[in-house]
C-alpha cells in the first residue's frame, strides 16, 4: 500500500486547469522528485496534497484512507508536513519558539515534549547556534533550514519540500542536501519540487514531470532526464 496516492486530481480556476487529471503514488521511505517549467502546476499539486487548496475532481489518499475532505491542520496532524517556496517563519519569534510552536500545533505535543522536539530538530538541521535569534534576521540559508526544521517539528511521515534549495549557492545547496540525506536515512518519505536539478538528482529515487498541469513523464531519474520531450519542454533542448 502506498503512503500517498492521488487519483485523477484536478483543480481549475475558471477556464484555466492548473492541475488536470494527475494520478501518482509514493511508497513509504521513497523520495519522489517533481520537475516542470514555471507555471506547470507543481505548487498547486502540493497545495492539493497538504489541503491548502481543495481538489475539484479526484481524491487524495494517505495511509490508505481518503483524506480529500480533511483540512490542512488535520492532514498535518495525520503526518503530512511541508515547507513553502518562500520561507514563512514567525519573524518576531526566535528560531526555538518557531519550532516549539510547530511541535505544539502541528504534532499536538505538550510543552515539555515540544521543547524536546525543538532541541532535537535544532541539532538535526544545524540551527542550534541560532536558537535564540529572531527568525526574521536569519540568512537565506538559515531561513531555508528553519523552513525545513519547522516542517520536521510537526513529526511528518510525509515531507513536502517546495524548492527548498532555490536561491542558495552551490555550497549551501550541498549542505542542505546532506541534511536531507540524513532525514531520508531516518525513513521519512519525501516529495521534492526543485529547479536545482543536480541537488534533486542526488536524492530522488524517482522523478515525476508535469507540464500545463498534466503528467509529462515518470520513472527512474536517468531515464526521465534522457527523455526527448522532457529535455525539450523543461530544458529547452531539441532532440
Amino acid at each position: 500500500m502506498a503512503l500517498l496516492a492521488l487519483h485523477a486530481v484536478g483543480k481549475s480556476y475558471g477556464a484555466l486547469k492548473v492541475t488536470d487529471d494527475i494520478s501518482l503514488s509514493v511508497e513509504e521511505g521513497e523520495t519522489l522528485g517533481i520537475l516542470g517549467p514555471n507555471g506547470a502546476g507543481k505548487t498547486t499539486l502540493f497545495n492539493l496534497i497538504s489541503g491548502d487548496v481543495r481538489v475539484d475532481t479526484g481524491r487524495v489518499e494517505y495511509e490508505g484512507r481518503d483524506v480529500t475532505a480533511l483540512k490542512p491542520n488535520q492532514r498535518c496532524h495525520a503526518g503530512i508536513g511541508r515547507s513553502y517556496q518562500v520561507p514563512q517563519p514567525f519573524g518576531n519569534m526566535t528560531v526555538f519558539e518557531n519550532l516549539v510552536t510547530a511541535a505544539c500545533f502541528g504534532a499536538q505535543q505538550g510543552e515539555r515534549e515540544a521543547w524536546q522536539t525543538a532541541y532535537e530538530v535544532l541539532d538535526q538541521t544545524g540551527l542550534m547556534a541560532h536558537a535564540n535569534k529572531p527568525a526574521g534576521g536569519l540568512t537565506l540559508l538559515n531561513r531555508k533550514r528553519l523552513e525545513l526544521a519547522r516542517a520536521l517539528a510537526t513529526k511528518p511521515r510525509l515531507l513536502l519540500l517546495d524548492e527548498i534549495a532555490g536561491g542558495l549557492t552551490e555550497h549551501e545547496a550541498k549542505v542542505l542536501v546532506d541534511e536531507l540525506k540524513r532525514i531520508k536515512a531516518r525513513g521519512v518519505t519525501m516529495i521534492w519540487i526543485e529547479h536545482v536539478v543536480h541537488a534533486l538528482l542526488s536524492l530522488a529515487d524517482r522523478l515525476f514531470v508535469i507540464n500545463f498541469g498534466q503528467k509529462l513523464a515518470e520513472g527512474a531519474p536517468q531515464a526521465v532526464m534522457a527523455d526527448a520531450e522532457v529535455r525539450r519542454v523543461y530544458m529547452g533542448i531539441e532532440a
